[in-house]
């Protein structure tokens, strides 16, 4: 699987874009988020969600992981194909997706090309639970760094464990304020006595 790709940007409109590193071009469709934050680099390192279908493979691109993880989220919900959540990514930006799904506001949603009435309620109900306890987000981006790298580490860990990421975030940061040097089984033995 496909993580990121680095590299020089070749060709660049709002709708895709060419990223070539070691002699070979990469085709990435992208949402006018990402168009924005490339606009004015030659360079860039683009965020990847390999899309694979019986007759297509497609690779859709983010200028951060954060965004990546909300269009996760939306193709996950039943009648929001990837074409789909790509407009919404143009239209929106993350943080107005995510607090019009946690504000249940229908009118906004529905504002957007190919969102219809049934649609924008179905993505409140399916994701407004998961947005408000952190999926759709960024873990890293979460998390203030540390002089020893341990947070995001420590964060996955107590994500995956089943805590929710806004509260892990909070736990973390108050513990790294406190000690900025601790290690990172220190650093999770003291965040699951406070979660």
């Amino acid at each position: 699987m496909i993580d990121y790709i680095k590299g020089k940007i070749t060709e660049l409109n709002p709708s895709e874009m060419t990223v070539e590193t070691y002699g070979i071009g990469y085709k990435v469709l992208i949402s006018l988020q990402t168009f924005s934050s490339f606009e004015n680099s030659s360079e860039c390192t683009v965020y990847i969600h390999h899309h694979i279908r019986e007759d297509d493979e497609t690779f859709y691109g983010f200028s951060t992981k954060d965004e990546r993880e909300l269009f996760r989220l939306l193709i996950g919900v039943s009648g929001i194909g990837a074409a789909t959540a790509r407009m919404m990514l143009s239209s929106l930006s993350s943080e107005e997706i995510r607090n019009a799904i946690i504000a249940e506001d229908i009118v906004r949603i529905k504002s957007i090309k190919g969102i219809g009435v049934k649609s924008a309620q179905r993505l409140v109900l399916e994701l407004k639970d998961k947005i408000v306890k952190g999926a759709g987000t960024d873990v890293s981006g979460l998390i203030s760094k540390t002089d020893n790298g341990t947070s995001e580490e420590a964060a996955t860990a107590l994500v995956l464990l089943g805590f929710p990421k806004a509260t892990v975030q909070k736990v973390l940061n108050s513990i790294i304020k406190e000690e900025p040097q601790i290690s990172l089984e220190n650093l999770i033995k003291a965040a699951l006595k406070k979660l």
